[in-house]
C-alpha cells in the first residue's frame, strides 16, 4: 500500500523511479511508493521532466500542477500533485 498525504486538494507521495526503460510507464508499487519507469535517462534533468510529463497524464491535470519536492538527482523522489484524487492514486497503484 503506498503512504500519501493529502493537504489543501494536493496529494504527496514518493516515487521510486527506474530510469532507461524501454518505455515510460506506471508499474504499482514498490517499498509503499509508486513504481514509475522511465525511457529517459537521467541526464540533463530529462527522466524528471519525463516524470512530471507522465505523472500529470495520468492524474489527467497539467504538467504545472506536478512538482518534484524531493529527490531531484535520486531514484526515490517526493511529488507534489495539485487537484489530485486519492482515489486515482489508488487506481494506478492497482489498489482497488
Amino acid at each position: 500500500m503506498i503512504e500519501y498525504s493529502e493537504r489543501d486538494g494536493a496529494l504527496s507521495f514518493e516515487v521510486q523511479v527506474v530510469p532507461r526503460a524501454s518505455r515510460s510507464e506506471i508499474t504499482g508499487t514498490h517499498d509503499s511508493a509508486l513504481r514509475v519507469r522511465i525511457a529517459a535517462p537521467p541526464v540533463d534533468g530529462a527522466a524528471n521532466k519525463e516524470l512530471l510529463r507522465l505523472i500529470a497524464k495520468a492524474f489527467g491535470v497539467s504538467k504545472s500542477s506536478v512538482e518534484i519536492t524531493s529527490g531531484l538527482n535520486s531514484k526515490r523522489k517526493t511529488v507534489l500533485v495539485r487537484e489530485a484524487s486519492r482515489e486515482r492514486l489508488h487506481e494506478l497503484c492497482g489498489e482497488t
